[in-house]
């Protein structure tokens, strides 16, 4: 039988081998001509910023009345010797994106810049200039007078794009100018924790650093997206920013030098299978507003602490990212429909978005949190316990301990996480919460309000 199967392998391989045939759909491009016809729109970025060099720190543990008279006298000299001054130097890539010298790039690869040199495709050398900044999204419109029309790179759309497709990205790695990668698109709507407006695409074609703010193309040489991150000592996974988000905000960055972006006033939460339906709702959807803030387009309109947020403008809020990202985009003082999730039922309200001030944050996701059951001890907020905590003159109860491994852990619930509500209650004392808590039965869930710092937050304990 072993000297029958050894023949039998070989050719059940040769077999399968030459039933297969790749689809047509899947054959690579022509990398070689794509390569050639793209390049001249991509160019090489060099910066340079002076940066004042830092004082030595002496910070280590001392005796009372004692210490190293060589570590104070080094500790002395340093802090009272002038700084000096050194030139940091950077390296990046962009593309060309309108023939009189418009060039888009990273924030990261221009911000705080004192010398911008872009080098073209044929060896030419210019100084750019920063036109608009973008940190949120980390884009940068930089420009060059190069005195003549320019190779451009053309916007595709990211849209529309699919997961597998073939994507080539020309850029700078390591100073290794104009060089050619290629790969397939690995993901879409990728969050990495880079900003409140994440929606990256992911992809293994080979990106370094050195290619911030490079393009990446897809077969059409159409750029769907700009070059942006990795993951640190990953290989084969980069992140781009998607084109179209891009287009959105070029014209402000040429036109103001910054973006204004459009404003809600609340924060905002995720939904699990629990908190969904200690609210009413069936499937966890949407974003659970946890706070409002006050004279905001959100409160002028009504909204309230406990909505869930189902469609904005029409548009579906199918995971909890998707909400900043439509609020940033819309117009300032444009009128918005929102159907809200209340009180067990769908309802539509107005709003009129405002504009963002420099620096505030839209809209905060909160910690995702998971059910559990009571395992507590709580205690009435006493002056003490408030300056501890830092609580203010917020009203409601402290949680003071936490069993390891009890229901509370495992609903994420901490010492110093102040209760306001239970159940859509406001909850003054140990005493009306234990009241609200004695209504219910062994299994059933419990809403719980907390205010963790700054933050508030909806969670749930499942009481056993």
């Amino acid at each position: 039988m072993i000297k029958q199967s050894r023949l039998y392998v070989p050719f059940l391989i040769v077999l399968l081998a030459c039933c297969w045939v790749a689809p047509a759909s899947a054959q690579p491009p022509d990398f070689v001509v794509l390569a050639e016809q793209l390049k001249p729109s991509v160019v090489n970025i060099r910066t340079a910023k002076t940066v004042k060099s830092l004082t030595p720190s002496f910070r280590g543990p001392r005796t009372p009345g004692g210490g190293d008279p060589f570590e104070e006298f080094f500790e002395r000299f340093f802090r009272d010797a002038p700084q000096s001054s050194r030139k940091e130097r950077s390296l990046g890539s962009g593309f060309i994106i309108s023939a009189d010298g418009y060039i888009l790039t990273n924030d990261h690869v221009v911000d705080g810049a004192d010398e911008i040199k872009v080098k073209l495709s044929d060896g030419r050398e210019f100084n750019a200039e920063i036109r608009g900044l973008d940190p949120k999204l980390d884009l940068a419109l930089i420009k060059i007078e190069a005195g003549e029309n320019l190779p451009i790179a053309k916007l595709g759309e990211s849209d529309s794009i699919k997961i597998g497709e073939w994507v080539m990205a020309i850029g700078n790695p390591f100073g290794l100018e104009q060089t050619v990668t290629v790969g397939i698109i690995s993901a879409k709507g990728r969050v990495i924790g880079a900003g409140p407006y994440d929606d990256f695409i992911q992809t293994d074609a080979s990106i370094n650093p050195g290619n911030s703010g490079g393009p990446l193309f897809n077969v059409k040489g159409e750029v769907v997206g700009i070059n942006t991150a990795i993951v640190a000592g990953g290989q084969g996974i980069g992140f781009a920013i998607p084109v179209n988000m891009a287009k959105q905000i070029i014209p402000q960055l040429r036109d103001e030098g910054h973006v204004t972006r459009g404003w809600l006033g609340v924060t905002v939460q995720a939904l699990n299978k629990e908190l969904a339906e200690s609210f009413g709702l069936e499937t966890p959807q949407g974003a659970l507003v946890n706070e409002v803030i006050k004279g905001s387009p959100a409160d002028k309109a009504g909204l309230q602490r406990g909505d869930i947020l189902l469609d904005y403008d029409g548009q579906k809020i199918t995971e909890l990212n998707d909400l900043p990202r439509l609020v940033a985009a819309t117009p300032v003082d444009k009128a918005v429909e929102l159907k809200i999730f209340r009180d067990g039922r769908e309802r539509v309200v107005k709003v009129t978005i405002g504009k963002m001030a420099t620096g505030e944050q839209e809209i905060a996701a909160s910690d995702k949190v998971s059910g559990g059951a009571l395992g507590m001890t709580a205690a009435n907020v006493t002056p003490e316990l408030a300056e501890r905590f830092a609580l203010g003159g917020i009203e409601g109860i402290l949680i003071t301990r936490v069993a390891p491994e009890g229901p509370a852990a495992e609903a994420n619930l901490r010492v110093g996480d102040l209760i306001l509500e239970a159940d859509g209650k406001e909850v003054k004392s140990v005493k009306e919460f234990e009241e609200i808590v004695s209504k219910k039965s062994s299994g059933k869930v419990l809403r719980l309000l907390i205010q963790r710092k700054s933050t508030l937050l909806y969670t749930t304990v499942t009481l056993k």
